[in-house]
C-alpha cells in the first residue's frame, strides 16, 4: 500500500532522517567484489582548518552526483573521502589560537606544539565532514582517511625513501620562495602574482678608475646590498669595451665586475641589469655561469642582515626608503618612474615572498615529468574540457626541481638523521641515533614536507598502498577525478607523475575540471569583499537539493558559473513541482493498487525479457513513454559523457514541461470519469514515467527523490540502489509522438491567439479542426477529450471542410490543418467595444497633450533634446495604437 506524502514539501523535515537511513543501511559502503566492475573516486581532500564553502559544495555535488549514477547502472561503486592536514595553513591557525592565550610556539617546543595541534585537529577537523554530510555525499565513510594517519604517513616515507635511493630527491643549496611572514619555503604552485604600483629606480653605480658611471635600473634597490656583479649583453656595442671593468657598488664600500651574458635584455631598460644571485632565480643561474658570490643579505623574517652594514636590522622598506635617501645624498639617484609590476605573494597569508638561496630538500623532476606529459599526450588521461591541456603542458614544459622541505613543525617530517660530530647524514623509515660513521649522537632534520607532497600519493596511499591490499588492485586506477582548475598545477600533476613513479600506472583515467563559483556580479568571493555564501544558509533556507540543482544546472566543465539566489528559488520551486505531481498522481491510487514498470504476465511477471506494457494505452500515454524513453537514452549518454549540465536540463525539462504541464492535464479527464476504461493505463503510465524520472534525478535531488521514491513505492527500500532506467525498444512509438505533437502544435497556437485577443481562460469556444488528410483527422478525434480541456473548447468539431463555419472565425494554421474559433465565442463583442472605446478616447488625449508639447515653442527650445526625443517617441507610439484600435473597432461594429 502507498503511503501519504505531505501536503507540503519541507526539506529540513527529510533530509537528516534519509541521510542518517543510507548510514545504517550501509549504502556508501564498497566492497572488493570481482562479480562487479569498480568505478572510484577520490575526493579532493579539504584542509582540517577550513568549512564548506560553494567550491567545496559544487566540487562534492559532482563528485556525488558521478556516484550515486555509477552505483545505480550496478557498478561497485567507492568514493573515497578524507581530509588533508594542510601544514602552513594549520600551523598559523594553531600559533594563532596559542597566541590569544599569551603562549609563543617555541615555548611548548615541538613536541608540546605538536600535541596541540592534534588537539586542535580533533576538535575542527571534522567541521567539515559533517557538512558535506549535510551536502548528501554518498562517500565511504568508513574508509576516511587522512593525510597524517599511520597509513598515510607510511606511503609517505616509503616513497622519500624509494626516491632518495634512487637518486630522485637531493638536498642542496637553490633559490626558494620565502615567505618571511610563515618563514617557511614555499612552492612555486603557492605564489600568486598580483599587479602592484610600484617604482624603477635608476641609478649610478661609478666604474673604478674612471670618472664615468653606467646606470641601471631596478625595481628593489635595497638588494644592491646582495649585488655580485653587473652584466650586460656580449652582442651590446654599448657596453663591449666595459665588460671585465670594475664598477663601485653604491653604499657597500665594494666593488664587482661587468661580466657579459645573454640572459639581458639589451632592448630592455638600459641593457644593464644588476645580478643578484641570492634573491633571484634568474640571477642564480647567471651566477652560476660566472662562478659569482652569493651573498643572502636577509634574515628569515625579511630583515636585513649582518651583510647589510648600517641598514642591517632594518625591515626590507625600511631599509629600502633609507637606501633610496642615501643614494639621492650621494648624488647617485639618477630618477625615479611609475612603474606597475607583477609581485609574488603568499596564496596563504598574501605577504610578498622573498626569493633566497637555502639549504632544502628538492625532488628531481625532469624525469619524473615525462610520464605524466606522455599521458595526456597519448589519451591515456584525458583532460575535460580539453583546452586545459594548454596549462598542463605550459607546466609540465617548464617544470623545475620541486622544493619539498618546510621549515614547520606540522606535517610529515623528513627522515633523515645528521650527525652531531662528523655530519654524516643517513636517510632511514626508523628513528636513527648512532652515527654509523663515528658513533656519535644522531639529530633528525627538523623540516617536514610539503603539503602536496603526501596529497600526491592520494589515489593510491587511500587504498593500503605500500600494502599489497585487495582494495588496491580491485579499485586502482581510479575513473575521475573531479577538481578545480585553480589546483592543476598543486594537486593534478604530482598525482599523475606519482602514480606512473610510484604504482607503474595512471592515477585516474580522466579529470573533470570545474570552474569558480562566483558572486551574482561575477565577483570571486571572498572575505575581504564579503560576498561569500556559506552552503549551509543555502541549505537551511531551501534545502541540499535546491542548492545541489542551482550548482549543477547550467553547469559547463571548466567555466566559472555565478551564483542567483533567484536561481536556488526556482530550484526550490523544481523539487515543489515534482512533489506536488506526485501526490496528484497517488491521490488517484490511494490504495496502491497499481504498479509501475513491467506488467506481471501470469502472475510471474520479470520471467519474460520482453517489457509488458497494458493493453488500453492511448496516443498521449505512448507519446509520454516514447519521449520518457529517449530522454533515458540522452540523459544517460551526457552523463557516461560527464556533461552533467546538460543532463540535468534535459531532465528538467522533461519533467516540468511534458510530463507536468502537458501530459498530466492530458489524462485529468480520465482521472476524474470513473468510467473511462483506460484509467488505470493512465495511472500506471504516471506512476511509470515518474519513477523512472525520479530514478534519474536522484543523482542530482537525493532527498526528495527518496522521499517521493520509498512513498510511492512498496516494494523497493531506497531509489538509491535501483537500478538505472534503460532505453527499451518496445517503449518507440513515433507515430504517437508525431500524433501528440500535432495536437500540442494546434493547443499552443490556440492559446497564442486567445492571449492576442485577451481572451480570458474561463471563456470558452467551439473549436473546429478543418484537414483533408484523414490522418491529421484520426488524431483530433482520438485526442478530443484532452484537446477539448487544454485547448479552452466548450465543444471540438473535426471535419474536413469549412462547412458550418462562420465567416468571422478567427483561424490558425498547422500542419495539414486549420483551427477556427467562431469570434462570437471568444469576445463579448458590446464589451469589447466599449472598452476599445475608451481606449480611443485615452489615446487621443494622448496624442494631443504630445502634439501641444512639441509644438509649443517654449518646450522645444528649453527642454534637453532627450526629452524631446521621448515625447517624440510616445507620439509615434500613440498613433500607432490608435489606427490598431479603430480597425479593430471597425471590425466590431
Amino acid at each position: 500500500m502507498s503511503r501519504n506524502l505531505e501536503k507540503n514539501y519541507d526539506p529540513s523535515a527529510i533530509e537528516d532522517r534519509l541521510y542518517q537511513k543510507w548510514l545504517d543501511k550501509k549504502y556508501f559502503h564498497a566492497e572488493v567484489d570481482r562479480s562487479k566492475k569498480p568505478f572510484t573516486i577520490v575526493m579532493p581532500p579539504p584542509n582540517i582548518t577550513g568549512k564548506l564553502h560553494m567550491g567545496h559544495a559544487l566540487d562534492n555535488t559532482m563528485q556525488d552526483i558521478l556516484i550515486r549514477f555509477k552505483r545505480m547502472q550496478g557498478y561497485e561503486a567507492l568514493w573515497i573521502p578524507g581530509t588533508d592536514h594542510a601544514s602552513i595553513s594549520t600551523e598559523v591557525k594553531v600559533i594563532n589560537a596559542l597566541k590569544e592565550e599569551g603562549i609563543d610556539k617555541n615555548e611548548l617546543g615541538r613536541e608540546g606544539f605538536l600535541k596541540r595541534t592534534w588537539e586542535w585537529k580533533k576538535q575542527y577537523g571534522g567541521t567539515i565532514t559533517s557538512q558535506l554530510k549535510k551536502m548528501g555525499s554518498s562517500c565511504d565513510w568508513d574508509r576516511e582517511r587522512f593525510t597524517m594517519d599511520e597509513g598515510c604517513s607510511k606511503a609517505v616515507q616509503t616513497v622519500f625513501i624509494n626516491l632518495y635511493k634512487k637518486g630522485l630527491i637531493y638536498k642542496g643549496s637553490r633559490i626558494i620562495n620565502w615567505c618571511p611572514v610563515c618563514k617557511t619555503s614555499i612552492s612555486d604552485a603557492e605564489v600568486e602574482y598580483e599587479e602592484q604600483a610600484g617604482h624603477f629606480w635608476h641609478i649610478k653605480y661609478p666604474i673604478v678608475g674612471t670618472d664615468d658611471a653606467i646606470i641601471i635600473a631596478t625595481t628593489r634597490p635595497e638588494t644592491l646590498i646582495g649585488d655580485s656583479a653587473l652584466a650586460v649583453n656580449p652582442n651590446d656595442d654599448r657596453y663591449k669595451d666595459l665588460v671585465g671593468k670594475m664598477v663601485e657598488l653604491p653604499l657597500m664600500n665594494r666593488q664587482i665586475p661587468i661580466i657579459a651574458d645573454e640572459y639581458v635584455d639589451m632592448e630592455f631598460g638600459t641593457g644593464v641589469v644588476k645580478i643578484t644571485p641570492a634573491h633571484d632565480p634568474n640571477d642564480f643561474q647567471v651566477g652560476k655561469r660566472h662562478n659569482l658570490p652569493e651573498i643572502n643579505m636577509l634574515n628569515d623574517d625579511a630583515t636585513i642582515n649582518e651583510n647589510g652594514g648600517k641598514y642591517a636590522g632594518m625591515d626590507r622598506y625600511e631599509a629600502r626608503k633609507a637606501m633610496v635617501e642615501d643614494l639621492k645624498a650621494a648624488g647617485l639617484l639618477v630618477k625615479v618612474e611609475d612603474h606597475v609590476h607583477n609581485v609574488g605573494t603568499h596564496d596563504r597569508c598574501k605577504t610578498t615572498v622573498e626569493p633566497m638561496i637555502k639549504q632544502q630538500w628538492f625532488v628531481k623532476m625532469d624525469e619524473l615529468i615525462k610520464p605524466a606529459a606522455d599521458a595526456v599526450k597519448n589519451g591515456d588521461i584525458k583532460l575535460m574540457p580539453e583546452r586545459m591541456e594548454k596549462t598542463y603542458f605550459n607546466w609540465t614544459d617548464n617544470i623545475r626541481d620541486w622544493c619539498i622541505s618546510r621549515q614547520l613543525w606540522w606535517g610529515h617530517r623528513i627522515p633523515a638523521y645528521y650527525c652531531d660530530d662528523c655530519g654524516e647524514m643517513v636517510v632511514s623509515d626508523t628513528e636513527t641515533t648512532v652515527c654509523p660513521k663515528c658513533g656519535g649522537h644522531m639529530t633528525q632534520d627538523p623540516d617536514t614536507l610539503d603539503t602536496w607532497f603526501s596529497s600526491a600519493l592520494w589515489p593510491f596511499s587511500t587504498l593500503g598502498w605500500p600494502e599489497k591490499t585487495e582494495e588496491l588492485s580491485y579499485f586502482y586506477p581510479t575513473d575521475v577525478l573531479v577538481t578545480g582548475y585553480d589546483i592543476i598545477f598543486f594537486w593534478v600533476i604530482r598525482m599523475i607523475f606519482s602514480g606512473y613513479e610510484h604504482m607503474g600506472e595512471k592515477p585516474f583515467g580522466k579529470v573533470l575540471f570545474h570552474g569558480l563559483v562566483r558572486d551574482s556580479q561575477g565577483r570571486k568571493m571572498s572575505k575581504s569583499l564579503g560576498n561569500g555564501i556559506d552552503p549551509l544558509e543555502v541549505i537551511d533556507k531551501y534545502g541540499a537539493d535546491a542548492l545541489r540543482l542551482t550548482l549543477i544546472t547550467g553547469n559547463a566543465p571548466g567555466n566559472d558559473m555565478r551564483f542567483y539566489w533567484e536561481r536556488v528559488e526556482a530550484s526550490r520551486n523544481f523539487a515543489n513541482k515534482v512533489w506536488n505531481a506526485t501526490r496528484f498522481i497517488m491521490m488517484n491510487d490511494p490504495e496502491g493498487r497499481i504498479k509501475p514498470g513491467n506488467i506481471k504476465v501470469n502472475g510471474n511477471g520479470g520471467s519474460s525479457s520482453a517489457y509488458k506494457l497494458p493493453e488500453n494505452l492511448t496516443a498521449a500515454d505512448k507519446w509520454i513513454l516514447s519521449r520518457m524513453n529517449k530522454v533515458v537514452a540522452e540523459v544517460t549518454e551526457n552523463m557516461e559523457k560527464y556533461e552533467l549540465g546538460i543532463a540535468v536540463s534535459k531532465l528538467q525539462d522533461f519533467i516540468w514541461d511534458e510530463f507536468c504541464d502537458w501530459y498530466i492535464e492530458m489524462v485529468k479527464p480520465r482521472l476524474y470519469n470513473d468510467e473511462d476504461t483506460t484509467k488505470d493505463a493512465a495511472v500506471w503510465t504516471l506512476k511509470t514515467v515518474l519513477v523512472d524520472a525520479l530514478k534519474m534525478l536522484h543523482p542530482y535531488m537525493p532527498f526528495v527523490t527518496e522521499e517521493i521514491f520509498c512513498n510511492l513505492q512498496d516494494d523497493e527500500e531506497s531509489i538509491m540502489i535501483s537500478d538505472w532506467p534503460a532505453y527499451k525498444k518496445e517503449l518507440e512509438f513515433a507515430e504517437d509522438e508525431n500524433a501528440i505533437e500535432t495536437i500540442k502544435n494546434a493547443v499552443r497556437n490556440i492559446r497564442a491567439l486567445r492571449t492576442d485577443m485577451n481572451v480570458a481562460p474561463s471563456r470558452k469556444a467551439k473549436v473546429y479542426v478543418v484537414s483533408e488528410n484523414n490522418s491529421v483527422r484520426q488524431i483530433f478525434e482520438n485526442g478530443r477529450v484532452f484537446f477539448a480541456t487544454l485547448g479552452y473548447a466548450s465543444e471540438v468539431c473535426v471535419q474536413s471542410d469549412k462547412t458550418g463555419i462562420a465567416d468571422d472565425a478567427v483561424s490558425t494554421v498547422i500542419p495539414e490543418a486549420v483551427i477556427y474559433m467562431p469570434f462570437a465565442d471568444l469576445v463579448d463583442v458590446k464589451a469589447e467595444i466599449e472598452r476599445l472605446e475608451k481606449e480611443e478616447k485615452r489615446l487621443n488625449g494622448e496624442i494631443a497633450r504630445c502634439n501641444g508639447m512639441l509644438n509649443n515653442e517654449k518646450f522645444t527650445s528649453k527642454a534637453p533634446q532627450a526629452k524631446i526625443d521621448e515625447e517624440k517617441a510616445k507620439l509615434v507610439k500613440y498613433t500607432q495604437m490608435l489606427e490598431q484600435v479603430k480597425e479593430r473597432l471597425g471590425q466590431l461594429k
